[in-house]
This record gives C-alpha cells, sequence and structure tokens, in this order.
C-alpha cells in the first residue's frame, strides 16, 4: 500500500472506531485538518476495527471502549496478541481509573477524554505514533490508588451475572460447574463489599472494572 501523503510528505495513517455515527465524522474531519494525519478507514464497532486495523496496517487506532461486537479493549488485547504493530489510543467519555488500568494492561498506548481540545487529540496521535504513551493526566494520578481487586475469571463471570445470566446459564457459557461459578461471584461480592451478585456488578462497572 501507498503511503498516504499530503503536501508531498508522508502522514500518520490513522483508523478511528465509533458506534456513534455523528461522533465518528466529527472525529475524522477533525483530525483530517492536520497536514500530517490521514484517517484512512472508519468502523463502527469493535469486530469491524479489528478487521481493518490487520488488513490495512494503519500507525494508530483510535477507538471508543463500549462499542458492538468487541470492545475496545477487547480489540487492543487482541491487537497486543496478534503483535499487529499498530498503537491503540482509547477515546471514551469514561473517566475510570480501573478502565484506564485495563488499556494499559492490553497494550494501548494512549487514554484521553473525548471532552478534550481537538488539538489536544491530534498532538496525542503524533506521540504515540513516536512510541511515547499519552494518559489523560488527571487519571494518571489517581489510576494507581484505587487498585482493581477481581481476576480476570470473577471479572468475566460477574459481567455476565451483570446481564441478568443466572449461575447454570453461566457455567454453561464458560465451560464450568455451577460450584465453580457459584464460588467465583462470591469472592467477588465479598471483595467488593456487595450484599448480592447485581450490586458487585454496579459497582465494578462504575469503577471501570468490567
Amino acid at each position: 500500500m501507498i503511503p498516504p501523503v499530503k503536501n508531498g510528505r508522508k502522514t500518520i495513517r490513522v483508523v478511528i472506531a465509533e458506534d456513534q455515527g455523528m461522533v465518528l465524522g466529527a472525529l475524522a474531519a477533525l483530525l483530517e485538518i492536520e497536514g500530517d494525519i490521514t484517517v484512512i478507514s472508519k468502523a463502527r464497532n469493535g469486530k469491524e476495527a479489528l478487521a481493518l486495523v490487520l488488513k490495512q496496517k494503519p500507525d494508530v487506532l483510535i477507538t471508543d471502549i463500549e462499542m458492538p461486537d468487541l470492545t475496545g479493549l477487547d480489540v487492543a488485547v487482541e491487537l497486543k496478541r496478534l503483535r499487529a504493530g499498530t498503537r491503540v489510543i482509547i477515546l471514551t467519555t469514561f473517566a475510570r481509573t480501573g478502565y484506564l488500568r485495563r488499556a494499559l494492561d492490553a497494550g494501548a498506548s494512549g487514554y484521553m477524554l473525548k471532552d478534550m481540545p481537538a488539538e489536544q487529540l491530534a498532538e496525542a496521535v503524533r506521540r504515540v505514533n513516536q512510541g511515547l504513551r499519552v494518559i489523560d493526566p488527571q487519571l494518571a494520578t489517581e489510576a494507581w490508588g484505587d487498585p482493581d481487586p477481581l481476576t480476570d475469571r470473577e471479572r468475566q463471570v460477574l459481567r455476565l451475572a451483570g446481564e441478568g445470566m443466572a449461575s447454570s446459564d453461566i457455567a454453561s457459557e464458560l465451560g464450568l460447574s455451577d460450584g465453580t461459578v457459584r464460588n467465583y461471584l462470591s469472592d467477588a461480592i465479598s471483595k467488593l463489599g456487595a450484599s448480592n451478585r447485581t450490586e458487585a456488578a454496579r459497582i465494578a462497572r462504575t469503577k471501570g472494572w468490567l
């Protein structure tokens, strides 16, 4: 693929993933104003974003967290596993330290909030493309003061419970026994100081741990 050029010079190739059409169009338009950034594709869900990145191999993926099919965090995890080389910026409304920690664990290079000035996003793209890490300053300060107590399996089970699934259905979905699922839920409820699975899921989601 021939690298996009503007004014005779190679530009930073970007894919944007965002399920809200108006926001997606606005982000693309804002970045296209920059002389050194080219938006090569746009995705409306995580599955589409992953496919586009693997096919087009952009320099940077800008992705929301909550999207259909796959979340932005799921996409980041998969790109890290595949060693795709594309650097990931999470752009979200969720100012939650739990999400930030999970994004960094997933290999994301940036975590920015949607209410920041447009020029800061363009600068974040440039810095991430250079191999640097860009994180919202306030979240960076807070992130390490409220650690996520859940294991990956507890998080997985609690997420399904929070969606209303019964223990037997969760067991079938994950290939576990009913007793094992109940143990995971009990441990999660205890760790979060909740009275039941519904409250535990609510607390964990508020913290950004689900």
